[in-house]
């Protein structure tokens, strides 16, 4: 596990995955045509990306009390993307539902709980990039998909 996985961004798919996983919770209850929900979710995961960017622009400028450099803008991009990919990741079983592969509840089950899983994954993945044994990884994989499942949870017992 190194190049990527192994940089910060383990910790920006996480964050985008837990607001895709959010989106995905909201919009299960009362959803909107499948392609539509699949737009939803991209958009979200592009201003999502895109407000990542600009706040580590503006963050790095400041930081540092002078104008970005082009050089500097190559990972925040990435950084960016990243956010972008863990939000917008449930959206590929919107838009399978959209072409007819899949029915609409079920693509919502599958987001919802394969979301859950990728952030727990990452958790995981993070943990053990860090240096942490095994189960202490595991603890942290456990602990970021309890949050995810509170996210679910707290849902249902609302609605």
């Amino acid at each position: 596990m190194s190049g990527r996985l192994g940089s910060r961004d383990v910790a920006r798919v996480i964050y985008g995955a837990v607001i895709g996983l959010a989106l995905v919770v909201v919009l299960q209850d009362h959803p909107p045509p499948p392609g539509q929900a699949a737009a939803q979710l991209i958009a979200t995961a592009l201003a999502v990306g895109l407000a990542e960017l600009y706040s580590e622009a503006v963050g790095d400028a400041a930081r540092n009390q002078r104008p970005l450099e082009r050089e500097q803008l190559r990972p925040m991009l990435l950084s960016a993307g990243a956010v972008a990919a863990g939000a917008g990741f449930p959206a590929v079983y919107l838009l399978l539902a959209a072409i007819g592969d899949l029915e609409i509840d079920t693509a919502f089950t599958l987001a919802k709980w394969t979301g859950l899983g990728l952030v727990s994954a990452y958790g995981f993945a993070g943990a053990r990039l860090a240096g942490l044994s095994v189960g202490r990884s595991l603890g942290h994989a456990v602990v970021i998909g309890i949050i995810g499942f509170v996210l679910v949870a707290l849902k249902a017992l609302v609605h």
